[in-house]
């Protein structure tokens, strides 16, 4: 089935993302939700992870998980392989990236990347190794997964890319820089429409002293997904300049009509937002509120099918409202005659 054909099938939207409530030792963990409108969504597995970060992490945990469609049909996972909530660990360094991928998002096989063991060359001094996203690349024919690295000098936030092998359990060389944002960025999403890659980002303005005053979500746009990139330096976000911070931004397109959502995480206040835009250049200036059943935190979504929607509620729960009818037969049935 082509990629067009899933297109003309899309019923709703499934998130990825780790939690920011309840149990800490659960919180860094993978989680699932639907939706058939992006704006109302259900937590999937009554919001217990779907995998325990443990089985899939050098940490014990992963955040800001990404998924990805692949263009040949499978589906696509990486996350932070960190683990904040546990005492030994907190906000130091974190080994690098978990990859996941599945041919029906119910069943993921998993591997790990550590950037300090795997490339102690150049790498050996990772200290950060932060949201990796996977695209792909047409001109390369393969997935790109792009991440933030901080080193053990702690002064920069530069986005490196790799290229993952042919079955998705590695980096197929060493990282390359992408992109080097002036003030350094993080939580970078890359999104192509119309010729143009439109690169969003955590970003922030520092002063001539080198203390940061302003930050919020930012975007740089690009011909070639390897750059160069042009920063604007405007601030996308409603939230820019005000004590309510925003980060972890993730873009995704409508199904039934030509409008991006610009979603965000309201880490400090217990949000999750969202403002539109037709061109991915021009955003609302006013943000939407998400109907949530779950607190989540910096996360994607993807399109899926009704038939992803029904597989994926098999496996962990129906949540979503269904019409039933009756034949008059004990039987009953859905709407679709199931």
């Amino acid at each position: 089935i082509g990629a067009q054909e899933v297109e003309d099938t899309y019923g709703g939207y499934l998130f990825a993302y780790f939690e920011g409530g309840g149990d800490a030792n659960l919180m860094e963990q993978l989680r699932f939700a639907v939706s058939e409108d992006a704006v109302n969504w259900y937590a999937l597995n009554g919001n217990k992870p779907i995998i325990g970060s443990d089985s899939i992490s050098e940490s014990g945990g992963i955040r800001d998980p990404h998924i990805l469609r692949g263009e040949d049909g499978d589906y696509y996972i990486v996350a932070t392989d960190m683990h904040t909530y546990d005492p030994k660990q907190g906000w130091g360094a974190n080994p690098g990236i978990v990859m996941l991928k599945s041919k029906d998002l119910v069943n993921w096989t998993h591997s790990k990347v550590v950037l300090a063991k795997d490339f102690p060359q150049n790498f050996g001094d990772a200290f950060w190794v932060w949201a990796p996203q996977t695209i792909y690349d047409h001109k390369a024919k393969k997935y790109m997964i792009y991440f933030t690295l901080q080193r053990a000098d702690r002064k920069t936030l530069i986005t490196y890319y790799a290229y993952a092998n042919r079955d998705f359990t590695a980096f197929e060389g060493e990282p390359k820089q992408l992109f080097s944002a002036k003030y350094g960025s993080i939580d970078n999403d890359i999104i192509y429409d119309n010729d143009t890659y439109h690169l969003f980002y955590k970003g922030n303005t520092k002063d001539e002293n080198g203390k940061e005053y302003i930050n919020g979500i930012q975007q740089a746009t690009s011909k070639s997904l390897k750059g160069p990139w042009k920063e604007d330096f405007k601030y996308l976000d409603a939230y820019a300049g005000t004590n309510t911070h925003v980060e972890g931004s993730s873009v995704f397109r409508l199904n039934s009509e030509a409008v991006w959502i610009l979603m965000y995480d309201l880490y400090s206040s217990g949000r999750y937002e969202f403002q539109t835009s037709s061109d991915l250049i021009h955003w609302t200036k006013e943000p939407h509120s998400f109907r949530k059943n779950f607190f989540p935190r910096h996360g994607s979504v993807i399109s899926v099918t009704q038939e992803e929607l029904d597989r994926v509620q098999q496996k962990w729960g129906y949540v979503l409202t269904h019409e039933f009818e009756s034949d008059g037969n004990p039987i009953i049935r859905d709407k679709h005659n199931r």
